[in-house]
């Protein structure tokens, strides 16, 4: 236990220490002292031109910021209006001081949304599409030009730097707005000034190799060259440092510059170290280039690993199977939205790491470097795609764009070993954005990306999600399943994954789940089952995620509970350990996300299937995965969140605990129900189920969870109501501090402990909602759950009132006062 906890913080260190390593000689993040104006200018003068005389102020008026940043952060899960899509203006005064003589200066983009220009006083600089791939602005010239000009005095000593971003919609442009996401605006990735050597290194790659024993590994390392005054020719130092930080490979060359890509070094090793997601072994290379115009660094880390995706059967990691076990990720968080820090991007990926994930999709676009230093170092494999998703397909703009995104991607990720897929798109098969859609034009480019993703990486596959006219072309297909949700019951997923796996060489299952209204539990989350059709398919079809029209589907029908779910999740889990065939499969979401497409959720526009919700506070079914995916003994008791259950009196109620250990003992109220063993083909919960008697009132549930000499324990203290209740009339509110809770109740003044009714809070006074922020707890527009909602507010001096309306209810109001 001791070990695996030393293991596990190591990794932790590992991945902080590598996710801020840099590939140029100096790189130093510029977060700082930003000003933002949404909105346009009538021209870059006016973000740099002085203040009126005797006015304090400049017009337009700017608003400080720290980077990273988004235009979205709050207007995204608005519920009363768009989220903004414009252009939005950024400025900062720069020192810059460049060590080295005649050397670069750069302004280096982790990403911005979504169209994005550079500005150096008046000088334009720069230009770049796309909202997710790294780029960079040269302002070397731009920057000598002006310190030498009579505007420079205004700013002793200083650059002034402007940078215009757009996220206006664009036909032409990928992602669509028809993607089930926002497409943000901003600076919402750290942006760098980068200075470097005359003669520097550019594009350096690393391509390490195994044969599946891991009896010999093959580096191969190529750079191509900057060389910005003609030096030519330098000194090449390269060392190769084992997983123990032990220099294991030396080597010294002069080397000739070059604007293309050489090879510098193959290194041959005899039993490398190999990467798994057990133990993410890395190696790192350091290379130095010593030249007239002084020293340029870089660093960087690799993995050993061979992996294969055997024909119908499962996916091979150095010779063994491993069954992918995944999620996806969407760079999006409450109160941010895509302007995630360093501290927040590791939180969420070591919660998928402690969640036993071995895999994740990275969608629907290409993601920041931090994510995926992480997933090298804490053994997470990855799916990395473009932004081609949905809408159909442009014109040679967008085709141009999307041949860009994907160079970019794959010359930018490739020295990660976590990486084992490149994807080409997302559910191309769904129109709307032009008015032909033609589905051989879709297949004639989808072929030419596939072609280029192979030449650009050869030791990569290819693959794509739900397109099936396209599904012949690329390595690995994902079909569409969403057993239980979309389509069909849950109960069909087996057979559905069986029949679909047949169909293509290599199979993997991207996207299955179910949304859940945070806190909604029911003690019979089935009733409308019978509704479902079932022998009809599984897949999602276009328009399924709307809450109207359509067959009956779980997705529309359903409560939208935790409860449902749990069950949902459990039954995949239960299967997939069934299929010795089957590659993997990621559940789709790991975290709750905005999007424009769902104004009509319990929260609205959020697309509600995450495993956490959208300030990474767990839903249950992290826990249902946990008892699955990892070894660390754990338990949990279903229903944390779930503060009161009801029933008639003496009622037997089931009682459920999620655990990895052999067997569990309950008791309730400090006596024992009994004993269960863990099997995972006894749904639900493995075994680990009760039907007990629960007191009306207070009750206490316990557990002790035993692995052998181990064990893990958990407990819950549940009120359990037995006074039944007729339709909600009025609601009621309570406050503890800030926190304000709304209850509906009936015309007796029972709380309705099934009602769903979409309320609205509001403030008056010195005060103010805590919202937007696209959560249960953090919206002012929200579905009751189980009866009840809260939200937090801030009360300055004086007196607030608080009030929650909802249609057909009697308002509800408290009074606060500070």
């Amino acid at each position: 236990m001791l070990t695996r906890r030393i293991a596990t913080c190591y990794a932790i260190l590992v991945a902080l220490l590598y996710s801020t390593r840099i590939t140029a000689q100096q790189s130093v993040r510029i977060s700082q002292s930003w000003e933002f104006l949404q909105g346009d200018l009538g021209g870059i003068w006016e973000a740099v031109r002085p203040a009126a005389e005797g006015s304090p102020e400049s017009v337009p008026l700017w608003k400080t910021v720290t980077l990273p940043h988004c235009f979205n952060a709050r207007d995204a899960v608005d519920p009363d209006q768009n989220y903004y899509e414009g252009p939005g203006w950024y400025r900062t005064l720069l020192d810059i001081h460049n060590p080295y003589n005649k050397g670069r200066v750069q302004l280096h983009f982790e990403g911005a949304g979504q169209k994005t220009t550079v500005y150096v006083y008046t000088t334009k600089v720069a230009t770049h599409t796309g909202g997710y791939d790294e780029w960079s602005a040269d302002i070397t010239t731009a920057v000598n030009d002006f310190v030498q000009s009579p505007a420079a005095k205004r700013f002793k000593g200083k650059i002034p730097i402007s940078i215009r971003c757009d996220n206006t919609r664009d036909l032409e442009m990928i992602p669509s707005d028809m993607s089930d996401f926002n497409v943000y605006g901003g600076l919402y990735r750290y942006v760098n000034i980068v200075y470097t050597p005359a003669l520097s290194f550019e594009g350096f790659h690393l391509q390490a190799q195994s044969d599946a024993a891991g009896k010999e590994g093959i580096l191969t390392i190529s750079s191509a060259f900057a060389d910005a005054e003609n030096i030519g020719t330098g000194t090449l130092e390269l060392r190769l440092i084992d997983p123990q930080h032990k220099i294991i490979k030396t080597i010294k060359q002069p080397v000739t510059a070059a604007k293309d890509v050489q090879q510098l070094a193959v290194i041959q090793l005899k039993k490398p170290q190999l990467w798994s997601p057990d133990q993410p072994q890395l190696y790192t290379v350091e290379a130095t280039l010593t030249s007239a115009a002084g020293v340029a660094t870089w660093s960087g880390q690799t993995g050993f690993r061979h992996f294969e995706f055997v024909t119908h059967g499962p996916f091979l990691l150095n010779g063994k199977r491993l069954l992918l076990q995944g999620t996806h990720r969407h760079e999006d968080q409450a109160g941010v939205a895509a302007a995630m820090t360093e501290d927040m991007i590791r939180q969420e990926m070591i919660l998928i790491k402690n969640m036993g994930a071995n895999f994740i999709r990275l969608g629907h676009y290409q993601q920041s470097r931090i994510v995926l230093n992480l997933c090298d170092s804490l053994g997470i494999l990855v799916w990395e795609e473009i932004p081609w998703c949905r809408g159909g397909l442009g014109g040679e703009v967008y085709k141009a764009q999307a041949r860009r995104m994907l160079t970019n991607l794959i010359t930018q990720h490739r020295n990660h070993p976590a990486v084992i897929l490149w994807g080409l798109g997302n559910e191309n098969d769904w129109p709307g954005d032009f008015p032909e859609f033609d589905k051989q034009q879709i297949h004639a480019f989808m072929s030419e990306l596939n072609t280029l993703a192979h030449q650009l990486d050869s030791t990569r596959k290819t693959t794509i999600r739900r397109c099936d006219f396209c599904k012949d072309i690329v390595d690995v297909y994902s079909p569409s399943i969403w057993a239980g949700w979309y389509r069909g019951r849950y109960t069909e997923y087996k057979t559905e994954s069986i029949s679909e796996i047949a169909k293509v060489p290599h199979f993997f299952h991207a996207e299955w789940g179910a949304d859940s209204h945070q806190g909604r539990y029911a003690e019979d989350p089935e009733k409308f089952i019978k509704q479902i059709a079932t022998g009809k398919g599984a897949d999602e079809r276009t328009g399924d995620f709307a809450l109207t029209g359509g067959n009956a589907r779980a997705s529309k029908d359903g409560d939208w509970s935790e409860s449902y779910a749990v069950n949902l999740v459990d039954w995949h889990l239960k299967e997939q350990e069934t299929m010795p065939q089957l590659t993997g499969s990621a559940y789709w979401v790991f975290k709750d996300f905005s999007t424009p497409l769902r104004p009509e959720n319990p929260v609205p526009y959020v697309n509600q299937k995450g495993i956490v919700a959208r300030d990474l506070s767990p839903k249950e079914i992290y826990y249902v995965f946990q008892s699955y995916w990892t070894k660390t003994p754990m338990a949990h008791i279903l229903g944390h969140a779930w503060p009161i259950r009801w029933g008639k009196p003496g009622e037997e109620k089931e009682i459920r605990v999620y655990s990895n250990c052999t067997e569990a003992e309950l008791f309730v109220n400090g006596k024992s129900a009994g004993i269960r063993q863990r099997n995972s083909q006894n749904f639900p919960a493995a075994g680990l189920h009760w039907n007990v008697a629960l007191n009306s009132g207070n009750n206490t549930v316990k557990v002790i969870a035993r692995n052998g000499k181990q064990t893990a324990t958990d407990e819950v203290n549940w009120q359990y109501q037995t006074t039944p209740w007729t339709a909600p009339v009025k609601l009621i509110l309570e406050h503890t501090g800030e926190l304000v809770t709304v209850k509906a109740v009936d015309a007796a003044g029972v709380l309705c402990l099934d009602a769903a009714n979409e309320i609205e809070f509001s403030i008056a006074g010195n005060g103010r909602l805590i919202d937007d922020l696209g959560t249960a707890g953090g919206s002012r527009k929200v579905q009751l759950a189980n009866g009840q909602a809260s939200i937090r507010i801030a009360v300055n001096e004086g007196t607030v009132v608080v009030a929650a309306a909802g249609k057909g209810l009697e308002t509800g109001m408290t009074q606060i006062k500070k």
